[in-house]
């Protein structure tokens, strides 16, 4: 799978406001911030999936459930070659929580 057949076949995630933490210090000691851009999962509502180089050839990508995500910041979107707009975000997870790291590949490429 190509990044950009994992970019267009998944939509776009709308973000949802979540209340910005009290103190900055200890979310840090509690969550784990991952960057990327936000996507619906295919086929679970109950988990996002965040793209973390949408441009690159060799990207990967992370699952998560939006039950452990605490705390989203938005950063300044991606624009490719064609105009398409990416939003980007950080993230803050739960620590100790159970996610999804996956690296896509074609089998004939080497990365």
């Amino acid at each position: 799978m190509t990044t950009s057949l994992l970019i267009k076949e998944t939509k776009n995630f709308e973000i949802e406001a979540f209340r910005r933490p009290s103190n900055i210090d200890l979310l840090k000691k509690t969550h784990v911030a991952f960057s990327g851009a936000p996507r619906k999962h295919w086929h679970d509502p109950s988990k996002v999936v965040l793209v973390v180089d949408p441009f690159s050839r060799a990207t990967f990508y992370y699952e998560f459930r939006i039950q452990d995500i605490d705390f989203i910041q938005e950063h300044p979107n991606l624009v490719n070659p064609e105009n398409e707009i990416i939003p980007m975000v950080r993230i803050w997870v739960k620590k100790r929580s159970l996610a999804v790291r996956c690296i896509p590949f074609i089998v004939d490429e080497t990365i």
